[in-house]
Order: C-alpha cells, then structure tokens, then sequence
C-alpha cells in the first residue's frame, strides 16, 4: 500500500483550523496517489482537549468536521483522530476514536483500547475503553487501526506491562495484515529511543509492516515531536518523519527501500523542543513578542537565544536591570549577547528605587541585619519592571530559571518567577551548559565569560550559587534519581 503520513500541527480547540489543516494533508496524498492518509490523534479537536470535551455541542461539532471530510474523499481514503460519545452506562461520556473515511462517508470507526492515566496523561478521566478491535476491510486489505498508547503493551518488548490486553497482538491475532497507528506521543529526552525500539519490535515479532504518524507541535506544557515512523514485515525502518517540524511522508509498504534512522545529539533535540514549546505556546496564546531579563549568566542568555530563534529577533526584547551588585562584565556579556542575536537592548537600573525601599522600611526593620529580604527585594524589582514592559507592550514575560534551581527552591517568589512561560524550567543546568556549547559550535553566540563563570545571581557581594548549593554535577545526579526516576 502506499500511505501518506501527515504529521501535524495542530492547536486544541481550533476545529476549523484543524479541519483545514487535514483537508490539505488529504489532498496531498489523493495527488500522491496515495491510497491511505494518516492525521494524528484527536487531529479534529487537537491534543489533549481535557475539559472542552464537556463544552456545549463540542463533540457535535467534531463529529460535524468529520463528516464534512469524509464528504470530500474520493478513492484515497483518510485515517483522521476525533473524540467521539460513547453510549455505554455505566462508563464515561466520550471516547479517544479514529474513523477511516473514504468515497464520501466513514466506511469504519474504532475506539482507543488503552487509555494511560500516568505521567502528563490523564486520558481515563475523560474517555471509555474499547473493549474490542477488529480489524477493518479497505482495499481488499485487512487493516489494523490503533491509537497510540494501544500499541504500548508488548509483552515482548516490555518488562512489566500497565495493561492487561494488548490490542496489537489481538488485531494480528485477527488476520490483520498491517498495523496503523494514529498518535499524540509528547517528547522527552530518550523516548525517540523508546519508540524506536519499540515499534521495530512490534514489526519484526508479528511480521506485518507497522506505520505510525505522530503529532508535531506544542501544546501549553507538552512538547509532541513528529518523528513519524514506518516499518518493513522485518522491523526495518522504511520511513521516518522530520523531528519537532510539520512533515508528509509517503511509503509504499511494497518497495519502500531501508533506510538508516537520522541521529541527532541530545543538545540539538532537547534545543529544537524548547523553540518549537515557546514558538507555538507564544503564538497559539496570541502573543506576537516577548520580553525577558539579561543578567549576562548563562541560563538568560541560553532563553533568549531560543526565543531569537523561536520567535525571530525583531520580536524580542532583552533588559538589563543591574544593582550596586551587579558585576561590570555580567552587563557587558548581556550587552554582547543582545547585539550577537540583533535583538532589542534596554538597560534601566533598579539601584535608585531599591535605595528608595529599603529606606521606606527602615524603621520597620530597625535592629534587624541585611539578610535574604534585601536580595529578594532586588529581584521583585526586576520582576515589577519587567512586568511592566509586558503589560506595556503586550508581549510574554519569559522567566529564565532552570530545573536545578527551580526543584530546590533557588528563586524568588514574585521576582525571577514573574513571568508568563518558564522556558528551561525543565532543563537541567548542566544541560544548560552542553546545549551553550552546542549553541556556540560555530561561533560564539553567547559569550564565554558567560559559560566560564561561577554562576551568581548576584544580589550581595561576592555571591555564587554554591554557598547554598551542591556543585551542580552533584545536585543534577540526585535530582535525576529523586525527581525523575
């Protein structure tokens, strides 16, 4: 068969963005002569659509989009993801379905067997389980269909398996002669990997080809990568899409020749998800600019070379708040990495109004030493102004602080935490320094004095991060273990 697998972008809620989003997909393979179109998962409503499943007619609404596709398909037939009603009481009110839509109407519909409630998923508050799959006749063939997490319960592949059923085994059990799969699987670092392996071994233990189209995008906290995949009787890979891009990939499961999978190193991945998360999270919310602080250290710089590259430099401004404490070559590398990346520079200081404060309550604090009150003062200013300008100007206060500091505590309530998106929240900082290197393998985009520093947030004299903190080596390594493991 030749199938067209057509990796969207698709925004949650948008139905008739999405709806035309999915007709040019259609379209494309129909030219292509394709004689099946894949869209991701719940491509109609996009993923996850949570509680718009309880909105008023939404499901109608979706099934109305479906519909109205179906109505425009010839010979080509199209596998698209919608939620669906499900009539079965006692159970839930919607299912997680894929209908498969061909010369004018849907010649089948099939419903998600597997339903993960762990991680980010919370798919088994909304959606009732299938509680069976058979395979569906197109083409003189006998297809397949699932969704996602359905192809997830190897027990061949997986040392302890979530689930009881395993719907893949059941649909070749069947007779099915090719598996498809329709899929919203957000990224992390490793699961590339995962997938990978996982669905070679789908394809080599039932011997039928596997193809799987993914979702590619960001959707507030979720990052979904593309990357889709196909997959030879052998479990020989035949097919792969591009990563964090919209793609259209074509395979004829009868020829398609093997090819090697494209590798990339963990910096550039984990990179390309960050620009991808702020460019669709800024621009689905409706922002057109953002605005962030540059205190010249590392993990500012590393924000604002993503959102240069997310959201183009004409869009981004960097400001420079520098205190008494603020050291003349932090303002110089903040300086520098402004004019590298040709974004707007400002700099206003907050010595004058900090002076003004801290005289305001004096005679409130009277007897009482300078401690973490007066550092965190510095940074709350940073955050009023900085607020300020995105009020102003419309534009998305990003917050700069990393994982490391972020799962200890190494911030300030209402001051560095101000801010609309926290773009390296989930990125370590020792990775914060590899994807810098990364950054800099060409040319020096960020300073090096940047990289090279002691970090500091430089709010008393002579300040580093490890007078409160482990060397970050350390604290990474336990961190690992105790919060992602």
């Amino acid at each position: 068969m030749k199938i067209a697998l057509a990796q969207l972008n698709t925004i949650v809620g948008d139905l008739s963005g999405n709806e035309a989003k999915i007709l040019a997909a259609y379209q494309q393979g129909a030219a292509a002569a394709a004689d099946l179109v894949l869209v991701p998962e719940l491509a109609v409503c996009g993923y996850p659509p949570r509680d718009l499943l309880h909105k008023g007619r939404f499901i109608e609404n979706c099934w109305a989009v479906v519909e109205r596709l179906a109505g425009r398909t010839g010979e080509t037939g199209l596998l698209i993801g919608f939620p669906g009603r499900s009539d079965r009481r006692p159970g839930r009110e919607f299912t997680n379905a894929c209908a498969l839509l061909q010369h004018g109407k849907a010649v089948a519909t099939r419903v998600k067997t597997l339903l993960p409630t762990y991680d980010v998923f919370d798919e088994d508050r909304y959606f009732e389980p299938a509680t069976e799959n058979t395979p569906v006749e197109f083409n003189g063939r006998k297809l397949g269909l699932t969704i996602c997490e359905d192809v997830w319960n190897d027990e061949g592949f997986w040392r302890e398996r979530r689930y009881s059923r395993d719907p893949a085994a059941e649909l070749v059990a069947a007779d099915a002669e090719m598996l498809l799969n329709i899929s919203a699987s957000p990224w992390h670092l490793g699961k590339n990997r995962t997938r990978r392996d996982m669905l070679a071994s789908l394809a080599a233990k039932t011997r039928v080809p596997v193809l799987y189209c993914n979702l590619a995008g960001g959707n507030d906290e979720l990052v979904f990568d593309g990357t889709s995949l196909a997959w030879d009787g052998r479990g020989q890979l035949i097919g792969e899409g591009k990563m964090f891009a919209e793609d259209f990939l074509f395979v004829d499961t009868a020829k398609a020749p093997v090819i090697q999978h494209r590798s990339l190193p963990d910096e550039e991945k984990v990179y390309k998800a960050l620009v991808l998360g702020l460019r669709d999270y800024l621009h689905k919310c409706g922002f057109k600019s953002a605005v962030l602080g540059l205190s010249g250290g590392i993990d500012s710089a590393l924000t604002a070379v993503i959102a240069a590259d997310a959201l183009g430099r004409e869009n981004v401004r960097g400001v420079s708040l520098p205190s008494e404490f603020s050291s003349p070559g932090s303002l110089e590398d903040a300086r520098r990495l402004a004019k590298n990346l040709g974004i707007q520079y400002d700099v206003i200081p907050i010595q004058s109004p900090f002076l003004e404060v801290k005289k305001q309550l004096k005679a409130v604090f009277a007897g009482r030493p300078e401690d973490t009150t007066e550092e965190n003062l510095q940074a709350r200013l940073r955050g009023v102004i900085l607020m300020a300008l995105s009020n102003k100007f419309g534009s998305l206060l990003l917050t700069t602080g990393n994982k490391s500091e972020l799962a200890v505590g190494y911030c300030t309530l209402y001051g560095d935490m101000c801010g609309g998106l926290a773009v390296i929240s989930d990125v370590p900082k020792t990775m914060v320094y590899r994807i810098a290197h990364w950054v800099n393998r060409g040319q020096e985009v960020i300073p090096r004095d940047s990289i090279t520093k002691p970090p500091s947030a430089e709010l008393r004299p002579n300040q580093t991060d490890q007078d409160s903190l482990p060397p970050y080596e350390v604290l990474d390594a336990v961190l690992e273990q105790y919060v992602v493991q």
